[in-house]
This record gives structure tokens, sequence and C-alpha cells, in this order.
């Protein structure tokens, strides 16, 4: 098990590229599968669980050749479905949350799919109820076997139905479109997710020959054809770690540039810190944080107290509210963190407490922080990774932290973040991997 010894309180200075989006790639790369021809993806991330995904396709008899560092060339000519019943599946299925995006084009394009319950962070319950229920309509037959094995097939070819989905989840819709664009006649899909990683998957389907109208919104029609071809499709930089980088820069008082970042693709991401105080400058595609020695939580109108909460696009992404609560830490003023989607994904404030930061913990979705506006500094402890993002938000309060701090099972980092010592030890951080 790795972990990061930081030593804080350095200021950083520079460039930083982000990564190609994880949370695309792993819908991107399981589309791969509804295709027979040759599919190129570009600015493809070198991180755990997209490297675990394509080792997966690779075992199902898809064909990988990488081109360059971030690019790869997939074809799925000869897939093989008797892998799907081997321990060996089994147990790399289980260790990936993207896996259950195998389930859409499996049952499309060969009629039968099955997956164990699937793994990823442990941030609270992520019941699976919204891929399986939009799948049977489409015609798919579910048998479940014990509490946490499930078996997909289909009589003949899937069929178009009219759905409404009882959540906007972004992997339930893009597992019922990938089925749906190789599905007999016309599917529509209300309540869709439309995160710009959901827009991205449709766009590359479009590409391969895919017929779906409403890209973009929550609505989405799609008529189906009887093959999709080969495609190039390029993904988005990741606006988690766009964000993630806007919160270290603020946390740590530097001055850093984020380049490439596709700013009409953030929302409300660069608002959402402006509450905070945060200055952003957009350079053309750039986004330039500049040195703050202070930043200041802005109130509503009426003077009350600001809350920031997650919501489905374009509301803001949960994903980033471990970094708006850590940021928050040094900040002047209070602000009220509202966790909706997950239970258990503000369970790691105990460990900023532990640093001097002041927090309640008011339930399992909400936690107020209290901004100690560089008065007092954090101090360094020895804490763990619980999950992805809370990992990188404990990685930031480490860098803004007086002294040394050691954050044990960083793998957990490594599965969203590409080479993040490195990256942030090119811009002045003292990051060691031990």
């Amino acid at each position: 098990m790795a972990a990061f010894e930081v030593r804080g309180g350095r200021k950083l200075h520079g460039e930083i590229i982000p990564q190609g989006a994880k949370n695309e790639a792993l819908q991107i790369l399981c589309a791969v599968l509804l295709s027979p021809e040759p599919i190129t993806i570009s600015n493809v991330p070198n991180i755990r669980d997209v490297n675990k995904l394509i080792e997966l396709l690779r075992d199902l008899g898809v064909k990988v050749g990488q081109l360059g560092p971030d690019t790869y060339i997939f074809q799925a000519e000869d897939v093989r479905l008797d892998y799907l019943d081997t321990p060996q599946f089994v147990a790399q299925a289980r260790e990936l949350r993207g896996s259950v995006m195998l389930l859409g084009p499996l049952l499309a394009r060969y009629g039968r799919a099955q997956l164990p319950k699937p793994g990823g962070d442990k941030i609270g319950r992520r019941p699976l109820d919204t891929h399986f229920v939009g799948l049977e309509k489409l015609g798919a037959h579910l048998t479940v076997e014990g509490t946490d094995f499930y078996r997909l097939h289909v009589d003949g070819k899937l069929t178009g139905a009219s759905m409404l989905l009882d959540e906007a989840s972004v992997t339930g819709t893009a597992n019922i479109v990938m089925a749906a664009v190789l599905a007999e006649g016309t599917t529509t899909i209300y309540n869709a997710a439309c995160e710009p990683y959901l827009q991205q998957l449709c766009r590359m389907l479009v590409g391969m020959g895919a017929n779906i109208q409403g890209i973009g919104s929550n609505l989405l029609t799609i008529e189906g054809v009887q093959s999709l071809g080969g495609t190039e499709h390029r993904m988005l930089p990741d606006m988690i770690e766009i964000g993630s980088f806007i919160g270290l820069a603020a946390m740590t008082g530097s001055e850093i540039t984020i380049k490439d970042c596709q700013i009409p693709e953030l929302g409300i991401i660069p608002d959402t810190f402006r509450k905070l105080g945060i200055q952003l400058e957009f350079r053309g595609d750039d986004i330039h944080i500049p040195a703050q020695e202070r930043y200041e939580i802005a109130t509503y109108l009426d003077g009350s107290i600001l809350t920031v909460s997650d919501h489905t696009w374009p509301g803001f992404t949960p994903d980033l509210l471990s970094i708006i609560l850590v940021v928050a830490t040094q900040a002047k003023g209070t602000v009220l963190i509202h966790q909706k989607m997950f239970e258990s994904r503000l369970f790691f404030v105990d460990k900023l407490i532990d640093m001097g930061a002041q927090i309640i913990l008011c339930d399992p979705h909400r936690a107020t922080v209290i901004g100690l506006d560089r008065n007092k500094d954090l101090h360094g402890i020895t804490m763990s990774s619980p999950d992805i993002r809370a990992g990188v938000a404990l990685l930031i309060a480490a860098l803004s932290a007086d002294g040394k701090s050691t954050i044990l099972n960083v793998e957990q980092i490594d599965r969203g973040y590409q080479n993040i010592d490195e990256r942030l030890n090119a811009i002045g951080a003292d990051i060691r991997r031990v």
C-alpha cells in the first residue's frame, strides 16, 4: 500500500494541464463494444480505473492498440462472450464501478450480458435499479442470483420504448442509450442525465451512425439502427480535476494557470468557486488563478449563510463538494455544505478537524464550515484516503498545512488522478510517494 508524505506551506506556481475526463472515459470505453469496426479515442487519462477497464476489454477479446501516450485504437470484432463466465471476469468487474456500463452494449449487440455487483467508492448507497428497469423496458429479462450477481438476456432483439427514469442517473442513462441505439424502433428517455460526459457519449455514438435527438437536454429520442461503424473521438478535460486545481491554488495562496479547460463545458463550477471569494480569470480557454492572501465567502442578499449543494447537471457536481469543503476551511466566513446524493461522502471531515479546521458535521448529508480566515494554519497529521475525491481534498489540505502530513491508501487517489504527485511537484509541491 502506497502513501504520500507531504510537506505543506509551499507556494505553487506555473501551468498545469488537466487529464482527460475519468467519468467520460468509463462510458466511452464501454461503447467500443457496440461496433466491430476500429474506434480511435484520444485524451484517455492514465489512471487506475481506466487502465483496469482497458485491460478488461482486452481480456474480453477487444483488440487494443496504443497509438500515443493518451491515444488508443479499439476494435471489438471478435468478443469472447465465454469470458463473462470466468472467475477472472467476475473479479475484474467487482473492482470497477464503471463495469456496469458493459451491460447495455453487450445486451444490444449480443443479446446477453452478466455482471457481479460492481465496485467503486464506498460513499453510501448506489443502487442500480435505474439501469435494470430501463433495460427491461427495452425487452431484456433480468435474473438476480443471490444478492449481487445479475444476468440479462433478450429473446430476439431489443425493442424501443418510452420511459421516465426514476432518477437522472448518468451511468444509468448511458447504459440505456447504448442499448437503445441498436434496438428496433424508437426509444424516448425522459429525465435523462445531460452531463457533458453523457453528451460526449451521444456525440460519439452519432459519429458511429446512431440516430439520437435532444443531446444536452433531459429528453432523448433514439431511433434504433441496424449496426454502428467506427469513429474517432477526443475526450473532454476532466472538470473535477480542473475544480481541484482551482481549490488547490486558493488553499495554498498560489498562482496557477490551468490550460485547455473547455470552459463552456464547466457549467456553474467557476461561479461556485467565485462564491467562496476565489478570483478566476479566463484567458482564452485557460483559467488563471492569481495568488490570494485571503478570500471571503459570499452571503445571500439578505445576509444569510451561503449553502453549496450538489444537484444533477446543470447543477453543481457532487464530485467537487469535498474540494469546496476543504477550501472553505481557510476562507473568511461560513458556508453550509449539503451533500444530497450520498450519505457517506462527508465522513472524511474528522481528518480536517484533527488538522485544526472548524467544521460541524450536522448529519450524514450536511456540514457547516467556519472559515479560519488564515488566522491559523492547518497542521500536518497522518490520515487515510477513503475515496477518490476525499483523498484529493485531504491532499489539498496537506499541501496548505504547517509541517508534514502522511496520506495512506493513495491508491484511491490514483484511481482518478493521473500521476498527481509528479504533476504537482513540477509546479512546486513537495510530495513524496513511499
